[in-house]
């Protein structure tokens, strides 16, 4: 299993970049995307940090 990041999560590619993630059985921990519209996010990872600033962002990444 191997963990995951999304930069661009509410993207029109995004949804099949998930559901490719979890049909591999690997897990997604954070996705970053300005806008809030990320309702396809709960559907497949309802664990993942969602964060709409870059810099925390980053600093969830980094720790």
């Amino acid at each position: 299993m191997k963990n995951f990041v999304l930069i661009g999560a509410a993207g029109y590619i995004a949804p099949r970049h998930m559901k490719a993630i979890k049909e591999t059985g690997n897990n997604l921990v954070a996705a970053f995307d300005p806008h809030d519209a990320v309702g396809v996010l709960d559907r497949y990872f309802p664990d993942c940090d969602f964060f709409t600033e870059f810099e925390r962002f980053d600093r969830h990444c980094e720790s």
